[in-house]
């Protein structure tokens, strides 16, 4: 007697046969490998059905033919302007067409580098201000990926958006839009283990603990040149190197 694949109940399930089935979405299925449900297979005959079908309408279809019966097209829609005297708009035409395809990769180079561009502004910005309250170098590639993910160029400024990336994000007065600082202290609060343990918004002054001591922190700069920790950043991560470069 072949199992039946599924029952509504436990208690339809012959018991010699309970073992073999398991709970699964409020029904009882048959525990084994590669079994699918008859809706299941109707299911996928059906697409394959309908596929078919589709598939059957472009039997015998040449799609170098087709582009050549588009050119054909072009070329006669052509004529036909140039005999009416129309000869500027084949002209425009075709210079139009010749010039999309220079200017689309074009358009993508110059996106993809403004995006990089953009990036980079955004890093050495949030770096330098994160530094100044004790930014830990080994925070520099989480604090940057936040920053990117909330900061846009605005007319050449950094500018907090929030999560819909519309929204520009205020700051303390609740009417300004948020600075560059204001976030980073939020951050000092929020995500304390991306600064040094005595770093704080608060903090002033150059003694231990204090901001300078603690802009120290990167070894580029002058005041905390470090010739050895430069070199265990740049063999380990050279873009934090750059950055903080960037930063000193």
């Amino acid at each position: 007697m072949a199992l039946k694949f599924k029952y509504a109940t436990k208690q339809e399930i012959p018991a010699e046969q309970q073992a073999f089935y398991v709970e699964r979405d409020g029904a009882w299925l048959l525990d084994a490998d590669g079994v699918v449900s008859q809706s299941k297979l109707d299911e996928f005959r059906q697409n394959n059905i309908t596929l078919t079908n589709q598939l059957k309408r472009f039997d015998g279809i040449d799609p170098d033919a087709i582009r050549q019966l588009a050119d054909d097209k072009r070329k006669l829609e052509e004529a036909a302007q140039i005999k009416a005297g129309e000869v500027d708009k084949v002209i425009a035409a075709r210079l139009k067409a010749e010039l999309d395809k220079i200017h689309a990769p074009v358009v993508a180079e110059r996106d993809a580098l403004h995006g990089r561009l953009t990036a980079i502004q955004i890093d050495q910005a949030v770096v330098s201000e994160a530094t100044k309250r004790g930014l830990r170098p080994t925070a520099l590639t989480d604090i940057t990926a936040r920053a990117r993910q909330t900061f846009k160029l605005v007319n050449g400024v950094p500018q907090a958006f929030e999560a819909d990336g519309q929204t520009a994000r205020t700051g303390k007065d609740g009417v300004s839009p948020m600075t560059l600082a204001e976030w980073v202290d939020a951050l000092v609060s929020d995500a304390p283990h991306l600064f040094e343990a005595n770093a704080g918004s608060g903090a002033a002054g150059s003694g231990p603990g204090g901001v300078g001591n603690r802009s120290a922190r990167n070894p580029f700069r002058k005041e905390s040149f470090n010739l050895t920790e430069q070199m265990k950043i740049q063999k380990s991560d050279p873009a934090l190197a750059a950055r903080l470069k960037a930063a000193a």
